[in-house]
């Protein structure tokens, strides 16, 4: 899943703030200083009720592999089809498939989940240009704030599927590997696909740990291959057996008075 792609804007238009808000863009609000007590306090709400909304709709979903990539990326390309590969392994691993829950990559890995007979969601983004939600999903929640996305897809997950993609995915792939490497996080694994692709990159991550940067022992973090099957082993070895992952014969069940829902294969997705 890439985070969603940056929206395209065309040459003399107004950026998306201006748009939706003219005489007081965004940042312009923002940078003039320390707003008024009473809206920062309906800030916080609205972000309190970003990761409340997540956290009752995908509280029975896990535990999931997260898979970060391109909205951009179409059916038929090689690395749509290697993430179509990758989500059907994973589903079969046991594992639920999340996403961004957009178009491209994001919609591979729901795609293969759900061919698999496994179970797919995502957590899609509120645009100023709106991805459409990909069809391959059991359960969908939007949200507002990026930041609170980007926990959601981290705090469900064993661990992390990076196909090519953008910005986003940089950023999520990033976020993933900080949080680990500063402990925040336990060490999941950590699998980059698309290996053509993301060479530079690789070479890249070498390079600050030759000249220090990060420890050497960082790059055990991140593994590449264009392998599913290596892929799978991998998430095998550092995912289900240290953390002693099993199928359990009775899930637990959701409190429908707290929000709660369970999560069946053929539940049908509703953007929340």
């Amino acid at each position: 899943m890439e985070g969603q792609d940056a929206p395209e804007i065309e040459a003399g238009a107004a950026p998306p703030s201006a748009q939706t808000a003219p005489s007081e863009p965004a940042d312009e609000i923002f940078l003039e200083g320390p707003r008024s007590r009473l809206a920062e306090f309906f800030t916080l709400l609205k972000v309190m009720r970003d990761f409340l909304r997540g956290f009752r709709i995908l509280h029975f979903v896990g535990p999931c592999v997260t898979v970060f990539g391109s909205a951009r990326i179409k059916p038929g390309d090689p690395h749509y089809e290697l993430t179509r590969k990758m989500g059907a392994a994973i589903a079969r691993l046991g594992f639920t498939v999340i996403t961004g829950g957009g178009p491209g990559i994001m919609e591979a890995a729901n795609r293969g989940a759900k061919e698999a007979g496994g179970r797919s969601v995502g957590c899609t983004i509120e645009l100023p240009s709106e991805q459409p939600t990909n069809v391959y999903l059991d359960r969908c929640v939007r949200m507002h704030y990026f930041f609170a996305r980007k926990t959601l897809l981290v705090k469900y997950s064993y661990a992390f599927i990076v196909m090519p993609g953008g910005a986003g995915t940089l950023d999520e792939l990033f976020e993933a590997l900080t949080l680990i490497q500063t402990g925040k996080i336990k060490n999941f694994p950590i699998v980059i696909m698309g290996t053509d692709y993301w060479k530079e990159l690789l070479r890249f991550i070498e390079t600050m740990a030759q000249r220090g940067m990060i420890a050497a022992k960082d790059l055990s973090l991140i593994y590449a291959t264009d392998s599913v099957d290596e892929a799978i082993a991998h998430i095998q070895s550092k995912a289900i057996e240290p953390f002693g992952l099993k199928r359990v014969a009775r899930p637990r069940r959701p409190v429908p008075l707290l929000g709660e829902r369970g999560l069946s294969p053929t539940a049908d997705a509703q953007p929340q």
